[in-house]
């Protein structure tokens, strides 16, 4: 294969993997990230999720209490940091995969949340033994678990 063929056909798999990206609506618009000016494991977690393409801006909050009570958070799903982006609530160290999964599958759900700080999770250090649930959070307030993060 000659250069300008290769150069034909690669820039033909971009844009067909750009327009097939978009097309399942992976991208949000903008993702804001709501955190506590005191926390610094936020910044991580956002860092990873810009690192991946993900357009965010992050908005520091001294009343995070009153900001997850408004976005429906349960007192149980909260961690340090609430996200949100095309109507959805991301609640904590959420993995990178669960993120992409709920902007491409849109499922019909508040959102997803990681409750607490769990070790390993995205933005909490490398911990090869993590292991935590994702939850979902339903419109109805019932929650489930949305994916399973094992060793």
């Amino acid at each position: 294969m000659n250069r300008q063929t290769f150069t034909a056909r690669s820039l033909a798999f971009a844009l067909m993997s750009a327009s097939s990206f978009i097309a399942t609506g992976a991208m949000a618009a903008e993702m804001v990230v709501y955190k506590s000016p005191y926390c610094g494991c936020c910044e991580e977690w956002a860092a990873a999720l810009k690192a991946s393409g993900i357009a965010l801006r992050m908005e520091n909050v001294e009343d995070m209490d009153t900001l997850k009570a408004g976005y429906k958070v349960p007192d149980d799903a909260w961690s340090c940091h609430t996200a949100v982006a095309d109507g959805y609530v991301f609640e904590g160290h959420v993995p990178l995969e669960a993120v992409n999964r709920v902007l491409t599958d849109r499922p019909d759900i508040a959102g997803i949340a990681v409750p607490g700080m769990p070790s390993g999770s995205l933005g909490m250090g490398e911990d090869p033994d993590a292991s935590y649930d994702v939850i979902a959070l339903h419109k109805d307030g019932s929650q489930s678990v949305y994916m399973e993060i094992r060793p």
